[in-house]
């Protein structure tokens, strides 16, 4: 058992103390605190021993709580699946059709966007995202039924533009829906394979995921979207970097290469 930390016990102990009154605006920065930590602990074991195998009480005591304090903010471990759906695949849909409505941008430019912040949530939240793929087949009915629309709705979302930006000529695709499964895809597997090796580094990959589906799309075989001085003259050193790559000798595609 791992020992309880002491400001996880004076947050929770003062939680529980409070009567219900004033609840929902009590549920500011000290219950998201107490929740998130509930979320990491019961996401790490659903990772080591399944969903299945976890009990209340083993999330309990992974997080420094009595039950019966854990039962103030989630009822089962069912709705701590559920939470997971809802962050993960729920809000994720919300957010990814404003992205793909933004009316001032590109077609190019939004499903850049759209890609960006499905690779940047993956790769922050690498192992809810994990669990919540690997309990698929235990959620229960109703929740299977909420990830699965909530999963179909990212996937609409990501044909619709890329369908827009073909009719529009800035795009091309022979089936919108392969390559839309592709840009998921893509973004989404760094979830099992991104670890970090600075800060920031979750957001330079994430662009560098971006910039990949939309060049994999764009007509010119470049990116179409609004590139700020910085940026333009990073995607040139890229560019240039890969060109000596290619030159250098040994290099299949040099002069001297074989």
């Amino acid at each position: 058992m791992r020992p309880r930390s002491t400001v996880r016990l004076s947050i929770v102990e003062s939680s529980a103390r409070e009567p219900e009154r004033a609840a929902a605006p009590a549920r500011g920065a000290r219950w998201a605190l107490v929740e998130n930590q509930i979320l990491t602990d019961a996401t790490r074991l659903f990772a080591e021993r399944g969903f299945a195998a976890t009990t209340i009480k083993d999330i309990a005591e992974a997080t420094g709580l009595t039950r019966s304090a854990l039962y103030h903010y989630f009822a089962n471990k069912e709705a701590l699946l559920g939470r997971l759906v809802s962050d993960l695949t729920l809000a994720p849909a919300a957010e990814l059709a404003t992205l793909a409505g933004l009316p001032e941008r590109s077609a190019a430019e939004r499903l850049h966007a759209m890609a960006f912040d499905t690779a940047l949530r993956h790769a922050t939240q690498p192992e809810r995202f994990r669990v919540l793929v690997n309990s698929d087949g235990e959620l229960p009915p109703g929740l299977a039924k909420s990830y699965r629309a909530g999963r179909r709705r990212i996937l609409a979302e990501f044909i619709a533009v890329i369908e827009q930006g073909v009719a529009n000529g800035e795009l091309r695709t022979d089936d919108a829906r392969t390559s839309a499964l592709g840009i998921i895809g893509m973004c989404t597997w760094v979830a099992w394979w991104y670890h970090p090796q600075g800060s920031g580094d979750e957001r330079e990959t994430a662009t560098a995921l971006a910039d990949m589906a939309i060049a994999s799309l764009c007509v010119d075989g470049r990116p179409a979207v609004a590139q700020s001085p910085a940026r333009a003259l990073q995607l040139v050193k890229q560019n240039v970097a890969y060109l000596e790559a290619t030159l250098a000798p040994g290099s299949p595609n040099s002069d001297t290469g074989g």
